[in-house]
């Protein structure tokens, strides 16, 4: 059974407590700061409630406020719970600034006293639960920074460890902000070319006539301005691995030069002619169906599968159950400490905006909303309001359909994209067609906001700026 500690100097309030709590939790009672403090050094309870009018006086909130101060400094985790009256609802706060939970205003309404000690309890289990997976993938897998205990995630990370050992070609597809890029470095991390450089290029990112250069080289006056021979992305990553992002995006004529690459282990740089022997791996990502992109001839099949010998799907973050919630904390701990916060972590509701929402920006989206809630949150808990995330309406979908008709008697997979489709208008109308506010507020690069767009037949006004 739970173990929660009361704390309170009044033996009737005590006896009720007790009565009313007894029947869920061992009850562990404590009647001033000395008892609590020893109390709670042998039980270490998840949850306390303290009444800040302690004696020897019992007007003066100084005994209360200390004996908080004792309990997280011992145990900075436990959820301790302000039960006091009106006259000290500033000390309340103060308590809440310290570190505390919540608090409930006397006289003590136990129905409405027993839900905030639920969600105590729930909150801490999460905390506790966040806290030994991330010792356990510290320890033991270490992926890059990846963490998730949903069966999509843990298939990934058992994928990893089989290939990392071979030098097959992987092919790493999932939407945007999933973290292809992440996936690829656990790869090159757990293999044999770990000493090796890793040597990522995006491919949509770069301009068609630059590409081939970035990608292969080229040799002195191959072009106006090549002053000089150039190496590129395949000699630099020579004994290592070579990551191929956006690899949809390839020109038909470079996709027949890495093809090459593949079956021969060799190229010629830019205006060269020689042949150039190299040992790289090559991985690769997309977030487009190359399926489809063959079928239309955007897409070489004899490349698709020598790409494709290993492939790995990563699953959307609303796939993805509780990481979503473990995600959250993950970003906390790491962004709290960058940014100089003193952050707890986040309210019940704001816990329950993480679940909820549909994340159409993925992993990516989550970190960029922790973020900026982190540094604008002018308390020690993250609000709902401080992800944007307030209300039961989560901010940015319409709310044209509030009995959910719109999604009847379709699938899975056009149930999402009908509502990523409404994300997307919603947010280019809300910031007048900026296509930078725009996709700042879904978490995604602008390339892939108007991809997007390019793919829903979306007929909006744009402007950059």
């Amino acid at each position: 059974m739970k173990q929660i500690l009361i704390v309170e100097d009044d033996p009737d309030i005590q006896s009720q407590m007790k009565w009313g709590l007894s029947k869920e939790y061992e009850v562990v009672q404590a009647k001033d700061r000395d008892s609590a403090v020893k109390a709670f050094s042998k039980t270490l309870p998840s949850v306390v409630t303290l009444d800040l009018g302690l004696p020897p006086e019992a007007d003066d909130s100084s005994e209360g406020l200390s004996c908080l101060r004792e309990i997280l400094k011992k145990a900075p985790e436990t959820k301790v719970i302000i039960v006091s009256g009106n006259n000290e609802r500033e000390n309340a706060l103060k308590a809440i600034q310290m570190g505390a939970y919540d608090y409930y205003l006397k006289p003590v309404d136990l129905n409405e006293l027993k839900v905030i000690i639920r969600r105590a309890f729930h909150l801490h289990e999460l905390e506790s639960e966040n806290r030994k997976l991330h010792l356990l993938l510290d320890r033991e897998i270490g992926f890059e920074g990846m963490i998730g205990e949903c069966p999509g995630m843990l298939k990934i990370f058992e994928t990893i460890q089989k290939v990392a050992s071979t030098d097959a070609s992987v092919l790493i597809t999932g939407e945007s902000g999933t973290g292809k890029e992440l996936v690829a470095r656990a790869i090159h991390e757990k293999s044999t070319r770990k000493k090796g450089p890793f040597v990522p290029i995006n491919c949509g990112a770069i301009p068609e006539t630059l590409l081939e250069s970035e990608l292969f080289g080229h040799e002195k006056g191959s072009f106006t301005n090549a002053y000089a021979q150039q190496n590129g992305k395949f000699e630099y990553a020579d004994k290592g691995t070579l990551f191929l992002d956006e690899i949809g995006e390839l020109s038909t004529m470079l996709q027949a030069k890495l093809l090459r690459f593949l079956q021969e282990k060799k190229f010629q740089r830019v205006g060269g002619r020689k042949d150039i022997d190299i040992d790289t791996r090559i991985i690769a990502a997309t977030n487009i169906d190359l399926v489809s992109a063959m079928k239309e001839g955007r897409f070489r099949e004899d490349l698709f599968f020598r790409i494709s010998v290993i492939a790995i799907d990563i699953p959307s973050l609303r796939e993805r159950g509780n990481d979503k919630k473990l995600l959250a904390g993950m970003f906390l701990d790491r962004y709290k400490v960058m940014f100089k916060k003193k952050i707890k972590g986040f309210s019940w509701e704001a816990l329950e905006a993480i679940e909820k929402y549909p994340w159409p920006g993925n992993v990516r989206e989550l970190e960029n909303k922790i973020q900026k809630a982190i540094i604008t949150a002018d308390t020690n808990v993250i609000e709902p309001h401080n992800l944007g995330l307030e209300g039961q309406m989560i901010t940015g979908i319409p709310d044209e359909n509030p009995d959910g008709k719109r999604y009847e008697g379709v699938t899975l997979k056009e149930a999402r994209a009908r509502l990523e489709k409404d994300l997307i208008e919603s947010a280019v109308e809300k910031h007048r067609g900026n296509i930078k506010r725009a996709s700042e507020e879904l978490g995604v690069s602008r390339p892939t906001l108007y991809d997007l767009i390019g793919k829903y037949s979306l007929t909006i006004k744009i402007k950059e700026d």
